[in-house]
């Protein structure tokens, strides 16, 4: 009898070890999936694998976030475990320039950038990009992206230190938010409003009469508080994620930029990948741009209904007042020469989307 008690104790005991080793996995497999890296690339990540950091000035919650979760779990999924992508939102990893500034001097970082910025680090010509009103679909876009010209330009980008992933990612239309009804550009007149801090962007705000002013992102809302300026432009997303209506509750939807944003790395840093690791990066990275893209277009209603629940005062110009963005915007390209444009470099570029 003792014997049985004894063979009963010793099978409960290892039962209960058992058990206790198996919710002991449970909690850390819980433990690991809330510190932000996915499963699938805690498991199949090597010790020595490159850590690729991805900083970014949005939100984790915006469709741009949820694209690059995204396109971590692809480069984990297809991947060998010898790359990994960490995320880095809400710039932690500092400001767009700063991060720009870190990957020319050969840091494996990637953020998101546009031809704006990539005027101000030497090629002049791709700031156009960012002129208002430049493009009137998406269509026109993805064309330019896929032309010689784009080419040629994204060519004479890595002459300067700097790698295109993938170009192609819409970031949304930006619409401009204000501290003050407008209704027409008229409106806009002597407007302090945010922009990135480039000089395309500063330009083509200060061409449609509002006074530009270049600011980081995670600044933009206690500027608006305190009346530092009286306005901001970015894609509802952005908007919205970043709770701008809440300090500025007025919207015009002028879509003065239709914004595909690309993501960028140095040049010193994706020549040290192997070909495969820089084939898994770029293939992942413009697969995770066709899901933020649909992400981004599924979203827009969502938001502007949100932000329409919220109290903004939302007004949607018709198309003269569109027209008369438009007619202020080309003052825009008729400075050309200020930016260090190629000659003819409007008609090119229109010629390049099909737009002639």
């Amino acid at each position: 009898m003792k014997k049985l008690l004894a063979v009963v104790l010793s099978l409960t005991l290892a039962f209960s070890l058992t058990a206790c080793g198996q919710s002991g996995k449970e909690e850390t497999n819980e433990t690991t999936a809330a510190s932000g890296e996915t499963t699938a690339a805690a498991g199949n990540a090597s010790k020595d694998a490159i850590k690729v950091q991805i900083g970014f000035e949005n939100s984790i919650s915006e469709p741009i976030g949820q694209a690059l979760t995204k396109w971590q779990e692809l480069v984990a999924e297809k991947g060998d475990g010898s790359i990994v992508i960490e995320l880095f939102p809400d710039s932690q990893l500092g400001s767009k320039s700063e991060l720009i500034d870190s990957m020319l001097l050969g840091e494996p970082v990637v953020t998101l950038a546009d031809g704006a910025f990539y005027a101000d680090y030497g090629v002049p010509d791709m700031g156009i990009l960012f002129g208002p009103f430049l493009f009137d679909s998406w269509e026109q876009a993805w064309t330019l992206t896929e032309s010689d010209w784009y080419a040629e330009q994204s060519g004479l980008l890595e002459q300067k230190g700097l790698k295109l992933i993938a170009s192609n990612w819409k970031y949304g239309e930006r619409h401009t938010i204000t501290n003050k009804l407008v209704e027409s550009v008229a409106d806009l007149k002597g407007l302090k409003i945010r922009v990135p801090s480039n000089q395309i962007q500063t330009e083509g705000f200060n061409a449609l009469g509002a006074t530009a002013t270049g600011m980081a992102l995670d600044e933009v809302y206690q500027a608006l508080q305190t009346g530092t300026i009286d306005g901001a432009e970015n894609p509802l997303a952005t908007l919205y994620g970043r709770k701008l209506h809440e300090v500025a509750p007025y919207l015009i939807l002028d879509g003065h930029v239709k914004n595909f944003t690309t993501w960028v790395c140095g040049t010193a840093f994706f020549d040290t990948l192997t070909p495969e690791q820089q084939e898994l990066l770029v293939s992942t990275g413009e697969e995770a741009g066709i899901y933020n893209n649909q992400l981004v277009d599924e979203s827009e209603q969502d938001y502007l209904q949100k932000m329409k629940d919220e109290g903004v005062t939302v007004t949607e110009p018709s198309e003269e007042v569109i027209a008369e963005f438009k007619a202020a915007a080309q003052s825009f390209y008729e400075k050309g020469d200020v930016f260090g444009w190629s000659e003819g470099l409007y008609d090119t570029v229109k010629a390049a989307m099909g737009a002639q």
